[in-house]
C-alpha cells in the first residue's frame, strides 16, 4: 500500500510576499500564483503536493476586513476534507488580526493553518519570502502517526512558528516582524526544524469542523492616555450601535481614578455595553485589583482581558458577539481561553 501524499493548499490573499518587481516600471505587482513553482522551484523538493488558490483580487492587508475573513474561512472550509494543511499568504500589517479571527472562526480545527508573508517581495534579491514560504509549507505538512503535528492556527516568520492569536507586529523594517510576548514559540527553524510539543494546543478528538461566519463589528478600541477627556470617552461610548469597547489600560490594567471615569463606564455597562481591559504594554497582562488604580474597574465588573493581545481581544469580541453570547455569560466566556489566546 502506497503512503498517502500530504496535500497542502496555498492561499494567497495579497501582500508583499506575492509581489514581483516589474523592472521596466520599477513597481511591484502581484504575480499569477499558478506560476509559483517557477519562482520557488525549491518547493518541488518538499515531500507534499501543493495546490494554490488566490483571492480574485489580491488585497493589501491594510484593506483587510471581516468580510474577507469570511471569504478565507470559506476557502478553508471548502478544501478541508481534500487537504491536510493550509498555508495562508497575507500582508504583515494586519496578519495578527486575520490569523486571530480565523482561529476563532474555525471550531474543532485539527489541521494546520499557517499564516506567513514577507517584508520584501518574492523577486527581491534579499527576500525573506522564500524561507518563510518553504518552511511554512514544511510545517503544514508535518505528520506523526498519520496525523498533523500542528492542529491550530500558527504564524510563521523569520525562523519561528508562533501561536497566531498570541502575536503582534512589532517592526515594520526588520525581517523579525512579529513577536509573541506572552507565549513561547511552537517551533523554531534552524539546521533542524524543532517543534516544542509542550507548547502546542492539546490534541482534540476528531470532530466535524464548524465554521462561524458571523463577526459583529459593533466594537471599538480606546487607548488610555494622560489627558483623556470625559468628552472623548463619552463620545466613543455613545457611538450608535456600539456593543463593546476594549480599553487599552496602563500597566497591569490601571486607569485614572477620577470619578468621571467611573461614572461614564458605569452608565455604559448599565446600558449593556461590555467593557474589556487589556494592557497597552507589549508584554504582561491585566491583574485587576492588584493596584488601587484598577480596583474601581474590578468593582464595575469590567471584563479582564488578562494577557491577550489587542488583536486577539478585538477579534474574540467580534466572534462572541457574532455568536450571540448573552450579556449574563459574556464576562465568564470572554475570560475563558477558547483557542489558547490567554493564560
Amino acid at each position: 500500500m502506497e503512503d498517502k501524499v500530504t496535500k497542502i493548499l496555498l492561499i494567497y490573499t495579497g501582500g508583499t510576499i506575492g509581489m514581483v518587481k516589474d523592472y521596466a516600471t520599477d513597481t511591484l505587482k502581484a504575480f499569477d500564483f499558478k506560476k509559483l513553482l517557477k519562482h520557488i522551484p525549491e518547493l518541488y523538493q518538499l515531500d507534499c503536493a501543493i495546490d494554490t488558490v488566490s483571492f480574485k483580487k489580491p488585497i493589501d492587508s491594510s484593506n483587510m476586513n471581516p468580510a474577507h475573513w469570511v471569504d478565507l474561512a470559506t476557502i478553508i472550509e471548502s478544501h478541508y476534507d481534500t487537504h491536510d494543511g493550509f498555508v495562508v499568504l497575507h500582508g504583515s500589517d494586519t496578519m495578527s488580526y486575520t490569523a486571530s479571527a480565523i482561529g476563532y472562526m474555525l471550531e474543532n480545527l485539527t489541521k494546520p493553518v499557517i499564516f506567513t508573508g514577507s517584508q520584501l517581495p518574492i523577486g527581491d534579491l534579499r527576500t525573506d519570502a522564500k524561507e518563510n514560504l518553504i518552511t511554512s509549507v514544511q510545517i503544514a505538512a508535518l505528520t506523526e502517526k498519520g496525523k498533523p503535528v500542528i492542529q491550530e492556527v500558527g504564524l510563521y516568520f523569520e525562523y519561528k512558528l508562533l501561536r497566531a492569536n498570541r502575536t503582534t507586529k512589532i517592526n515594520a523594517e526588520h525581517f523579525e516582524a512579529f513577536q509573541s510576548p506572552n507565549y513561547p514559540p511552537l517551533a523554531e527553524s534552524g539546521v533542524h526544524l524543532k517543534v516544542f510539543k509542550e507548547a502546542l494546543l492539546p490534541r482534540k478528538r476528531q470532530k466535524r469542523l464548524v465554521v462561524h461566519k458571523s463577526m459583529d463589528t459593533n466594537v471599538g478600541i480606546l487607548k488610555l492616555f494622560p489627558g483623556l477627556s470625559p468628552q472623548l470617552l463619552q463620545n466613543v461610548l455613545d457611538t450608535p450601535g456600539l456593543k463593546a469597547l476594549i480599553l487599552e489600560t496602563y500597566g497591569s490594567g490601571n486607569a485614572p481614578t477620577e470619578s468621571w471615569v467611573t461614572d461614564i463606564l458605569k452608565k455604559a455597562i448599565q446600558r449593556g455595553i461590555h467593557i474589556i481591559s487589556v494592557t497597552q504594554c507589549v508584554g504582561g497582562g491585566v491583574l485587576m485589583g492588584q493596584y488601587q488604580t484598577s480596583q474601581h474597574l474590578k468593582k464595575l465588573h469590567v471584563v479582564n482581558g488578562k494577557d491577550m493581545t489587542s488583536e486577539a481581544a478585538i477579534t474574540k469580541l467580534m466572534y462572541l458577539l457574532g455568536r450571540g453570547v448573552s450579556g449574563k455569560s459574556f464576562k465568564t466566556i470572554f475570560e475563558t481561553s477558547i483557542r489558547g489566546e490567554m493564560a
